[in-house]
């Protein structure tokens, strides 16, 4: 058993989301959201090294080495899987580690609305699900591609950076691809999956143009394509897939994304006050005509009015799944303030309300 498993049975124990091992420091675990510290003496640049190297790939410790960064999957069986990511600071080496639950948790096990794992069963094209980081987008896509998994019989290919949840082929065959490790890139594993006689296509990250096209391309060429982007909400989603694209281009890349795009998910996770745990609140976009005409004719800027009219569709803004959650009692005014994008729908919720200079 390697040294830093005993840390990582701290945080299963304790349910944490993330460990932060960082020179210099004490150990911090983030649990429900916070940072808290562990009882333990401060980190030492020499003993973290000698501890983060004995679970590295020889191969990332000298990426590591010459960059300054790395990503990679540690997994202790019966435990859990972790992502990994070392890093270089001003007192020396420091590294992060995400749980990934060995246990897949369906849509319904979530909380997710019933559109959710609907997604599931689309023939083709583009799902986008996004959030800031940590907000559970892969946990959301986890329990789609595990009903995808269940009630289909297909080809599903995941292109993560790195692998996390862990699929078992059950009435689909699933083949997990790993950047850096199976692949050189996003890009490059997405032009080889075309010829892998896909249905569908996981991507862990849209993160440049490449990818992004590729990804556009395989969803309109009959695949059904999964992935994700930092972005907010529903109408920034579109906006900032579109504008990756040169100027010129982006009057055919809209006409193509209208076309291929089936729904955009975004997400943000609250603390429960109700019980111990986490849930999220989510924007859902259902590409329907008139969706897809606002897009294609760029007036994304209505698209918040469409989801507040398309609840038939299982459409709905974040700002009202956050007041169903506080109206469920899941989760308190200041919390549910703090994350709302339409903050005066939320001011009266509040005993004492906040100055806030952003909104001037």
């Amino acid at each position: 058993m390697a040294k830093i498993d005993a840390f990582f049975k701290l945080m299963h124990d304790q349910g944490a989301s993330d460990l932060h091992l960082v020179s210099g420091q004490q150990p911090a675990l983030r649990i429900r959201g916070d940072i808290e510290r562990v009882k333990y003496n401060l980190l030492t640049d020499d003993d973290l090294r000698s501890m983060l190297y004995e679970i590295a790939p020889e191969d990332k410790v000298k990426n590591f080495e010459e960059s300054g960064d790395i990503d990679f999957g540690y997994e202790i069986p019966g435990l859990a899987r972790y992502r990994a990511n070392f890093f270089m600071q001003k007192n020396g080496i420091g590294a992060v580690f995400r749980e990934i639950p060995n246990t897949i948790l369906t849509a319904k096990q979530l909380g997710l609305p019933p559109v959710i794992p609907r997604l599931a069963s689309l023939p083709r094209g583009l799902v986008v699900v996004t959030g800031p980081t940590g907000s559970g987008k892969s946990t959301t896509l986890a329990a789609i591609v595990d009903e995808a998994n269940r009630i289909r019989k297909d080809h599903i290919i995941t292109v993560e950076d790195p692998i996390e949840f862990v699929h078992k082929s059950q009435s689909c065959i699933v083949n997990h691809r790993e950047v850096g490790m199976h692949t050189q890139s996003f890009s490059a594993a997405l032009r080889g999956a075309l010829r892998e006689d896909p249905d569908i296509i996981l991507v862990g990250e849209m993160r440049d143009l490449e990818t992004i096209s590729l990804a556009i391309e395989a969803a309109s060429t009959g695949h059904l394509v999964f992935g994700t982007l930092h972005t907010t909400s529903a109408a920034k989603t579109v906006d900032r897939i579109i504008e990756v694209f040169p100027h010129s281009e982006q009057a055919q890349i809209r006409s193509t994304l209208a076309d291929g795009i089936r729904a955009v998910v975004a997400q943000v996770l609250f603390k429960r006050v109700d019980k111990v745990g986490r849930c999220a609140a989510l924007e859902i976009l259902i590409a329907t005509p008139a969706v897809r005409n606002l897009i294609r004719e760029s007036k994304t800027h209505q698209l918040p009015s469409m989801m507040q009219t398309g609840k038939k569709y299982g459409m709905q803004l974040l700002d009202d799944a956050i007041m169903d959650l506080h109206k469920k009692g899941m989760i308190d005014s200041e919390e549910a303030y703090a994350k709302a994008n339409d903050k005066a729908k939320f001011r009266p919720l509040l005993r004492t309300p906040p100055a806030d200079f952003t909104e001037a």
